[in-house]
């Protein structure tokens, strides 16, 4: 019989069993990466570009080619491929992030040739058709003009342009007009710059047959497709800083403030960064963190404040968020610098960092249990510039890490004079 008034003891992962993907390349020369798992009729399809919001010549130029892909192509119009995504149960995410854009195709097995076909035209001939670009322009800047009466984002905006710089991708704040300089010309000048078979990868996750890997070969890498075959060059940037330590947005019609803090991080390959996630996590990472524990169970200012470090190619970028009623501002940023002094001063304890390392390794485990998750991780690893080694070292970390490097970790990290501080909200008294 079970004694349920012990809790039973908690094992760690001696290691992390995540699914190497089968890696083959395909004859026009496109990098198959196949993770064949799972027992459902379903297989997903991503295709990934190298060409993002980094290397755009105008802002928005990526984000737009990316999501216009659908919306009509030589052999399909909008509404054709609208109406067969639907009649084979298909689902189409197209995604666009600083350095790649991402195609994935979510598939029945049995329909996965008729999908396959729509998608290869979908990628190959896009028209970047002028109504339906006009409506979706239109569409966006609604939501962009909705989004910028919300204190939380105009936060989010003014800390990054106050973090990065006015001259790094991060800190170009897209504006009403820049909706308004898209055209097809734009977009079709991009596609045919990055959209192309010797600047892609797929990966190929679910229950992926002999036939899946022979469509997909038919399809997409039998023969070259797209115009301009060089290699997208490598940009970097140097982020900026303002000197200004706190911003405010006034929002008089708002019914609480929204604060963000932030400063420049590290990146994922610094030597430090695994063990400082394990940091930054127990100080604002999850439900049982340093923040949530103290500014909003104890002292109520807030229903939620999070801490993390926002990945960027190079740099990343701490940031706090929260909102909270406009009296509690104040306190509540200085309850954050006491936590950073905590951190820097007193050894955490053995219970608290055992907690949020039993944490952080159940959502490592959680993260790699499914077929199209395991794409996922292989898809940052890849998009990162990471080793395959990258989980045995990001276990390792998370279970080494002891008080005295958390201590050494927030002296190093945690610089109080370098958080930039934004509020967006009723004028402060």
């Amino acid at each position: 019989m079970i004694n349920r008034a012990h809790q039973p003891s908690i094992i760690e992962p001696e290691q992390l069993a995540v699914q190497m993907p089968h890696r083959t390349v395909l004859p026009n020369g496109i990098p198959l990466n196949v993770l064949n798992a799972g027992e459902s009729d379903v297989v997903r399809f991503d295709l990934l570009i190298e060409g993002g919001r980094w290397q755009q010549t105008q802002l928005l130029q990526a984000l737009f080619v990316n999501r216009m892909l659908r919306e009509g192509t030589r052999r399909f119009t909008s509404t054709e491929i609208a109406e067969k995504l639907d009649y084979y149960g298909a689902w189409l995410d197209l995604s666009s992030a600083s350095e790649y854009a991402y195609v994935t195709l979510y598939s029945l097995n049995k329909y996965l040739p008729e999908t396959l076909d729509l998608l290869e035209s979908i990628v190959k001939e896009p028209l970047f058709p002028e109504k339906e670009l006009g409506i979706i322009i239109n569409n966006n800047i609604q939501q962009f003009l909705v989004n910028s009466s919300k204190v939380d984002f105009l936060a989010h905006r003014e800390l990054v342009k106050n973090v990065f710089g006015e001259h790094h991708p991060c800190g170009q704040l897209v504006q009403e007009d820049d909706y308004r300089r898209i055209n097809p010309a734009v977009l079709s000048e991009f596609y045919q710059r990055y959209y192309h078979s010797n600047n892609c990868s797929i990966y190929l996750s679910g229950k992926v047959t002999d036939d899946c890997l022979r469509r997909v070969e038919q399809l997409f890498g039998s023969e070259p497709f797209g115009k301009d075959f060089r290699k997208p060059e490598k940009k970097e940037y140097v982020p900026m800083a303002s000197v200004e330590k706190r911003v405010f947005i006034e929002r008089s019609d708002a019914l609480q403030s929204a604060v963000r803090m932030g400063m420049l991080s590290l990146d994922r390959h610094h030597p430090d960064y695994l063990k400082v996630r394990v940091l930054v996590t127990l100080f604002g990472g999850y439900f049982g963190s340093r923040l949530m524990s103290n500014i909003r169970e104890e002292k109520g200012y807030t229903y939620g404040i999070s801490a993390g470090i926002m990945p960027y190619p190079g740099q990343g970028m701490l940031a706090i968020s929260a909102e909270a009623a406009n009296e509690f501002v104040v306190p509540l940023i200085a309850e954050v610098y006491h936590e950073i002094d905590r951190l820097q001063n007193e050894l955490v304890s053995a219970e608290e960092l055992s907690m949020v390392k039993n944490y952080m390794l159940g959502e490592m485990c959680r993260s790699y249990e499914s077929a199209f998750s395991l794409a996922d991780a292989w898809i940052f690893v890849q998009t990162s510039g990471l080793q395959d080694s990258y989980f045995t070292e990001a276990l390792n970390a998370v279970k080494t890490v002891n008080p005295l490097e958390i201590r050494e970790l927030a002296g190093r990290y945690l610089c109080k004079e370098n958080l930039k501080e934004v509020v967006s909200g009723k004028k402060m008294s």
